[in-house]
């Protein structure tokens, strides 16, 4: 896959606006994902923001056989991209309404991620856990999800991960 750049616009709302904006859209969102907008370390910026977005996969960042947490930021930031913002994937919810079907026809994928999912790379919101919390977007039977994760540090990352990083230089 060829990684995709494009930009959205964050910030300018409270965590509550947000959170109502995504029901009001129609979007669902699991209890590790209500979790986090609960979480006192997830902010949101005051004013409105643009933020320049890569979309690509584990492989794409030269990982062909996958990788753990760190190894996968080490990657990324090899080629000039960056963690999100926390905010931003809700934020990537609102605009990105025509993501592909990944339930129907496809297995569960306990301990990986769904088909069709991307996830939003995004700083641990605690350095003291061996556990990583984030945000990430999937369409179940038509119905659009913010769904959040939990992954343990050891989590391997699989090649074909569709995953959302910030750009913060021009990548090869």
């Amino acid at each position: 896959m060829t990684p995709t750049r494009f930009t959205i616009s964050i910030g300018g709302l409270p965590k509550v606006t947000l959170l109502e904006r995504l029901r009001n859209a129609g979007v669902e969102i699991n209890a590790i994902g209500l979790e986090l907008f609960e979480d006192d370390r997830f902010q949101t910026l005051d004013g409105v923001s643009v933020i320049a977005l890569v979309r690509t996969t584990v492989a794409d960042l030269g990982l062909r056989d996958g990788g753990v947490f760190v190894h996968v930021v080490q990657a990324a930031r090899a080629r000039g991209l960056a963690l999100c913002p926390l905010e931003v994937g809700p934020s990537l919810r609102l605009v990105m309404t025509d993501q592909a079907e990944g339930a129907r026809g496809f297995e569960q994928t306990p301990h990986r991620a769904p088909p069709g999912s991307i996830t939003v790379l995004s700083p641990p919101l605690r350095e003291d856990r061996d556990e990583y919390r984030g945000f990430y977007l999937r369409r179940i039977d038509g119905i659009l999800w913010l769904r959040g994760f939990r992954a343990e540090a050891g989590h391997v990352w699989r090649p074909e991960d569709m995953l959302v990083l910030a750009s913060v230089v021009d990548a090869p």
